[in-house]
């Protein structure tokens, strides 16, 4: 035992490109596109609020989405050496316990951001930051269940981040309308998140985890994953046509039309059509997301 701890304190520090690897910096454009919504909801200008807005970027991007992601590939590190051994983690290029300390060091860093930026923001990453470890680590590991870890992931992802887009332009709770929107838009990226779960049904079938490609089976999933994305945007087109924010309103009828046209298509062969389906359908749901930012902070009604 006493050996086992001393290897894992001699082993090398990771290169810099494994770390960066690691935080998976191609996950942190769907928050960061959510704080930018958040920021064009609240409708104030950036002038005097530079530092703030950098700030909000930081931590929605590389500290809390790139945290999320540093603990997810620590406890998930048995799955990846079935679905993803060329990960840095069970690769071995970051070996012994490299991993859980740099996810411990990023949530203290983002923790310390957040504190300079404002006691909303702070708040929201605190909530962020417990659900990028309940998403993964026990006792919680939210992403067991197929219906509660995309939960989590969608509220964090893009709730959270526009949450913390409006909370650092406003420095107060944003307007009941644009909490509406964004919770909104939380609920439909269940969905989205179910699209990500395709790829690995053998490794979650052999280690337990319960998507919804296992649970319900991949035809079933794929359905329900169309219908959690289509319904709650249906829900912010009647919500902004009541506000008298036609335009906007319009623009998301459009975007969403133009998704319900592509799903036959991912429905037909879900584990070979999700890929394409997350690159053309989800860029026209977030085209959506800042149609509605638009129209809530005035720039399109």
């Amino acid at each position: 035992m006493a050996e086992s701890a001393a290897s894992t304190t001699h082993m090398p520090i990771p290169a810099l490109r494994d770390i960066v690897e690691l935080l998976k910096p191609i996950t942190w454009f769907p928050p960061m596109w959510a704080f930018m919504c958040g920021v064009v909801s609240s409708g104030t200008t950036v002038d005097g609020r530079w530092l703030f807005l950098i700030a909000g970027i930081a931590l929605t991007g590389p500290l809390v989405c790139g945290t999320s992601q540093a603990v997810n590939d620590w406890f998930d590190r048995h799955v990846d050496a079935i679905n993803e051994p060329h990960r840095p983690i069970p690769s071995g290029r970051i070996a012994g316990n490299w991993g859980l300390r740099i996810a411990i060091l990023w949530t203290l860093v983002s923790l310390l951001v957040a504190w300079a930026t404002g006691p909303w923001v702070l708040a929201a990453t605190i909530f962020g930051l417990a659900c990028a470890w309940g998403y993964s680590a026990p006792p919680f590991r939210f992403k067991s269940s197929g219906w509660t870890g995309p939960a989590v992931v969608g509220l964090t992802y893009e709730g959270l981040a526009w949450f913390t887009g409006a909370a650092v332009m406003l420095g107060s709770l944003p307007p009941t309308d644009v909490l509406i929107v964004l919770g909104l838009y939380s609920l439909g990226a269940h969905g989205i998140m179910t699209l990500n779960d395709f790829k690995a049904v053998e490794g979650d079938t052999a280690t337990g985890l319960r998507s919804l490609p296992v649970t319900l089976g991949v035809d079933r999933a794929a359905k329900c994953a169309c219908a959690t994305m289509a319904l709650p945007q249906v829900a912010v087109i009647w919500l902004l046509i009541s506000r008298d924010m036609i335009w906007s309103a319009a623009i998301v009828s459009v975007v969403l039309l133009a998704q319900i046209a592509l799903m036959p298509r991912l429905i037909s062969d879900p584990k070979r059509h999700a890929p394409w389906y997350s690159a053309t359908g989800v860029t026209l749901y977030v085209s959506g997301m800042l149609a509605a930012a638009l129209g809530l902070g005035g720039y399109l009604v």
